[in-house]
C-alpha cells in the first residue's frame, strides 16, 4: 500500500538512536551526524520506490557530504514477512550498490516508531543542531524515476538547511510502500488514521 508522509514537524528534535549497521559496528545518532545537517533515511531493499531512486539517493549523499550533511539509512522492515529486507541482504546490497553511508538495522522497530516513520523511503532533514527542517520527498520519481531534469528537491533542501539552517517553506510529502510493521508494532500514526476512518 502506498503512503505519503505527513507535513513536516519543524523544529523537532531527532531521536537518539543505537542501531547496527551493514559493517558489524553499532553507530549512535551523535556518531554519525553531520557537522552542518544530517539527512535520516528510512528505506529497504524490496521497495519498489526505493529500487526507482536509489541510484539518485546515493548521488545526492555523495553530494551533500561535501556541504556538510551526512547520510543515515535506516531499515526497519518486518524481516520474517520480506525477507529480501534481512540484515544479510542489506549487507549485499550496500556492497553492490556501494553505499558511502552506514546503512543500519533497526530490528526491533522502536526507532522508526520513535520518528513517526510511515513510509520508504521517508526523509527527515535535520540541521546541525539536529532540528527538523525538511521531510519531504527526493524528486517528483514515484516507481519510475523522473526526468533527468526535474528538480533535486531534497538535494536543494539539505543544501539550504546546510548553509542557511533552514529547510524550504514549500515541501512535497514522499511517497512510497507502508512500512512493513509487525503485528505487535502497529505505527501509531496508522493506527491513529485507521481510527480516523469513518465507518461504512
Amino acid at each position: 500500500m502506498a503512503v505519503s508522509t505527513p507535513i513536516a514537524d519543524i523544529g523537532w528534535p531527532a531521536a537518539p538512536f543505537r542501531l547496527k549497521s551493514v559493517d558489524g559496528k553499532f553507530y549512535t545518532l551523535q556518531q554519525l551526524a553531520g557537522p552542518r545537517g544530517t539527512l535520516v533515511i528510512f528505506m529497504c531493499n524490496h521497495c519498489p520506490y526505493v529500487k526507482a531512486v536509489l541510484p539518485r539517493i546515493l548521488r545526492d549523499a555523495y553530494d551533500l557530504a561535501k556541504h556538510g550533511v551526512n547520510t543515515i539509512a535506516i531499515n526497519a522492515n518486518d524481516d520474517e514477512a520480506y525477507p529480501e529486507d534481512s540484515f544479510e541482504e542489506m549487507k549485499r546490497l550496500s556492497k553492490a550498490q556501494g553505499f558511502t553511508f552506514q546503512y543500519l538495522h533497526d530490528d526491533t522497530q522502536d526507532i522508526a516508531r520513535a520518528y513517526d516513520a510511515v513510509c520508504t523511503p521517508d526523509f527527515y532533514g535535520f540541521d546541525a543542531d539536529l532540528r527538523l527542517q525538511y521531510r519531504g520527498r527526493l524528486d517528483g520519481s514515484r516507481k519510475e524515476l523522473a526526468p533527468e531534469d526535474e528538480p533535486r528537491e531534497l538535494f536543494d533542501a539539505m543544501r539550504l538547511i546546510a548553509h542557511y539552517g533552514y529547510g524550504p517553506a514549500e515541501q512535497n510529502p514522499s511517497i512510497g510502500c507502508s512500512i512493513k510493521w509487525r503485528e505487535s508494532a502497529v505505527a501509531p500514526a496508522l493506527l491513529q488514521a485507521a481510527y480516523a476512518q469513518p465507518s461504512l
